[in-house]
Formats: structure tokens, C-alpha cells, sequence
């Protein structure tokens, strides 16, 4: 583990710890918090890094697992459906895999019954207080040949139907329309092929406010925590869709159960899948890979819309994009770039530099008092262009208003006061040179 992470997670466990007392039930709170945003993947991580930084006494270490057990036990309670069986879907294939599972499982059952069945039946009638005598025998041609087929034609039975599904799964033939999903750290990017709609779908606020610990926020008063985003996916219902999926940085996984599948997203590799929806509805998901310290923030909304609602909406983004063009080469006032800044700065940066700009030492800079920051405005400007280590190049993410709002607004908050902005039309020059 390198040092800059293992400062970080130094960071987070103090944080966590001044912000209750410092026994056990301290430890369950910070616990809670971590369960509450990361699930048991946060939890078993945190763990293992807080074991391996060595730094802690075996007291402490002690204490943080008898927080768990506390938590298990009831006083930490999960917030998630609890079900049993496969999703059924809204989807063609999603119900194709669901009665797959279903088959098998019933298959499964009735081999376990009939397995079990007999062995139990030969236990009880054929025990010793009865007289009974084992048989004495090492092999039996007919028997071992009866045990071979029976089982091979079960197997192929089973597979006939799965490998069709398997097949169907990857036939993208005759799809009416074609979506990129680009996974970043922590957001999704989407640009759909055919009409030139391009967005990134990050987290909602209200869940990235209650998410914060110390926020005061029951995050039970949030709808639809931590499942919810500021732009979703929109599809159109009776289409066949492909979806392509890559990633501009680390591995991420795309999954919406109600459409039946998911897909990881490599960087520089294309995944393929499909979908056809047949309800209008609204349909959450997450990713599912584990991506770094906000994975547990990356929520997927599909919102499908009937194909009439779905062409006005085409057109509504269109005349957005054009309106978004537009203000790009208007003249902005240093206070109202301030003001959009400020709210951008929340959902896209604060999660890494700190809602104050302090960052973590070592591992995320202070944007407070930075040279960068306060030097010389094309320095920052590039950096936030074209990205650096861990940061992303946000040259890509934001349009020119939000991009020129940004780096306003860090040089004149968070403690700063340079005094100077950038307007939008200089950024989209910018912007237009690295996609040259």
C-alpha cells in the first residue's frame, strides 16, 4: 500500500473517531457511517487497510471489530431490499434468464430431493437395530453406467436452454439506436450515437449531502438514497438498444438488474450488450465493481420513456445544447460564475479536495492557498484540462460554462481571493484545441 493511501485512510478513521466518543460506542457510530455509504465491501476494506498501516494499537483495533459485531447484531440497520430470488426484469433477455434460473433451480431441487430422499430412505431402513448387513461389493458395470447417463442427460438438457440464452445475450443484430457508457471516477459518461446527445450523470445532491458525515441529514429523509442521479439515462420503450461500455480510468461495472445483466467497463477495451424494454418506468442500478474510494457513490438511473415521449425529450436536450452554446459566448459576470462554481464545485470536487479545499495531505492537495490555484490562471486552467494522477481531465466532463464557473470559483473561494475569472468563450477555444 502506498504511503499517500495509507494517509488517507489514517484521515478518514481520525475524522471518523473526533466525531463521537472514543470507546466502542465511538467506533460503532464510525462503523455505521462506513456501512451506511460503502456497504460490507467499505467495511472489509477499511479493515484490512487499518490493519495493515500498522499505527493503531491492538486496543483500538479491538474495539473497531467489536463495533461490527455490535453492528450486526441490530444496532447498525441496513437500508436495502431484502429478497431472495433472481429479479425478474422488464426486458426480453431478463426474462429469458429469469426462467432459466428458474428451471434450473427447480431441476436442482428435484435431483437434491430424489438425492437426499434415497439416502435418508437407506439410512433409516436399512440400519443395523433392524439386522441388516452391509453388502459386500466394489462394483456394479450396470449401476456406474445407469449414474454416468442419467446425469450427462440432465447436464445437456440444461445446457440446451442456457446456451441459448448465452447466445441471445450477445446478439446485437438489428438494434434501432446505439449508447456509449464511459465510466469515470465517480460518474457516468453517456453520448448516444445516432442523435449527438452527450452528458455526464454524476450522484444527486441531496444524497451527496446526507452521505457526509456530520451532515445532520437522516438519509432515510432522502428519496431514494444513494440511488438517485442529477441527469439519467433515457431510453426509448419497444427498441432494441446497443450499448457500448468503456472507461477512461479504472475498472467499473455497469448494472441495472431490471434489465438482466451487467457489463464491466474496461479502459481501452469495448464491452458489448442490448436491451429492449418493455414498460415505461423508471430503473436503478450501481456500479458494480469496486473503483475506488467514492464506488459506493455511482449510482444508474434508466428512466424509459414511450418512443413519442422519447423524441420530444430528444429535442428538449437539443435545444438545451444549443442554449448551453450559446451562453458560452456570452460575457459572464465574475460573481455569477462564482455562483454556478460554487454548486459544481460541491458534486465534482469536493468529495477529493473537501467541501473547505483542504484536500488530504499526501494524497488529494489543498486547493486553499495553492500556488497553482492562486499563480498564474493557465496553470490551473491546463492542469484542470487535461488532469493530472488521480485527478481526471475535466476538460471532457464540463461545458465551457461550467468549466470557466469551476476554475472561477476555486481562485475566489475556499479561502482564495485572486480577484480575476476566465469567461467561457476563452475555455471553449480551449476546449476545441484538444480535440484537434
Amino acid at each position: 500500500m502506498t504511503a499517500p493511501v495509507r494517509e488517507f485512510m489514517r484521515h478518514e478513521y481520525d475524522h471518523c473517531l473526533n466525531k463521537r466518543f472514543t470507546a466502542v460506542a465511538n467506533l460503532s457510530y464510525c462503523s455505521k457511517m462506513i456501512f451506511r455509504d460503502d456497504g460490507f465491501d467499505g467495511i472489509i476494506i477499511f479493515t484490512s487497510l487499518l490493519l495493515q498501516m500498522g499505527g493503531y494499537s491492538v486496543k483500538k483495533t479491538m474495539q473497531l471489530f467489536a463495533s461490527f459485531v455490535l453492528l450486526m447484531l441490530g444496532l447498525g440497520k441496513a437500508d436495502a431490499a431484502y429478497t431472495l430470488n433472481l429479479t425478474q426484469g422488464v426486458t426480453k433477455i431478463s426474462n429469458e434468464l429469469y426462467d432459466l434460473h428458474m428451471l434450473i433451480l427447480w431441476i436442482c431441487v428435484a435431483i437434491g430431493i430424489a438425492v437426499f430422499g434415497t439416502m435418508f430412505y437407506s439410512i433409516y431402513h436399512h440400519r443395523k437395530s433392524k439386522g441388516h448387513q452391509a453388502a459386500q461389493f466394489h462394483e456394479n458395470t450396470t449401476v456406474e453406467i445407469v449414474w454416468t447417463i442419467i446425469p450427462t442427460l440432465i447436464l445437456i438438457g440444461m445446457a440446451i436452454p442456457a446456451t441459448k440464452a448465452v447466445i441471445d445475450l450477445d446478439d446485437i443484430e438489428d438494434t434501432e439506436m446505439s449508447i456509449k457508457v464511459t465510466g469515470w471516477q465517480w460518474k457516468w459518461e453517456y453520448e448516444y450515437l445516432d442523435t449527438g446527445i452527450h452528458f455526464f450523470s454524476s450522484l444527486d445532491e441531496e444524497s451527496n449531502q446526507a452521505r457526509q458525515i456530520g451532515s445532520g441529514i437522516d438519509p432515510k429523509s432522502v428519496p431514494n438514497y444513494l440511488l438517485n442521479v442529477d441527469k439519467p439515462l433515457v431510453i426509448p420503450t419497444k427498441t432494441k438498444i446497443r450499448f457500448l461500455f468503456t472507461a477512461a480510468d479504472v475498472i467499473h461495472s455497469w448494472w441495472v438488474p431490471a434489465l438482466g445483466w451487467k457489463k464491466d467497463t474496461n479502459p481501452g477495451f469495448i464491452n458489448e450488450a442490448w436491451t429492449y424494454v418493455e414498460e415505461a418506468g423508471t430503473y436503478r442500478g450501481q456500479c458494480a465493481e469496486l473503483c475506488g474510494r467514492d464506488h459506493g457513490f455511482m449510482p444508474i438511473v434508466v428512466i424509459a420513456k414511450e418512443p413519442q415521449e422519447y423524441a420530444r425529450w430528444v429535442e428538449e436536450q437539443k435545444a438545451l445544447a444549443t442554449a448551453a452554446a450559446n451562453a458560452a459566448e456570452q460575457e459572464w459576470s465574475k460573481t455569477d460564475l462564482i455562483e454556478k462554481g460554487e454548486a459544481l464545485y460541491v458534486n465534482n470536487c469536493a468529495s477529493c479536495h473537501m467541501a473547505d479545499g483542504a484536500g488530504i495531505d499526501g494524497t488529494f492537495p489543498a486547493l486553499t492557498g495553492s500556488a497553482i490555484v492562486t499563480g498564474d490562471m493557465n496553470g490551473q486552467v491546463e492542469l484542470m484540462l487535461n488532469g493530472k494522477d488521480m485527478m481526471p481531465a475535466f476538460g471532457t466532463m464540463f461545458n465551457p460554462v461550467e468549466f470557466a464557473a469551476v476554475a472561477t470559483y476555486i481562485r475566489n473561494g475556499l479561502g482564495n481571493n485572486v480577484g480575476d475569472s476566465i469567461q467561457p468563450s476563452e475555455i471553449k477555444d480551449l476546449q476545441a484545441s484538444l480535440a484537434d
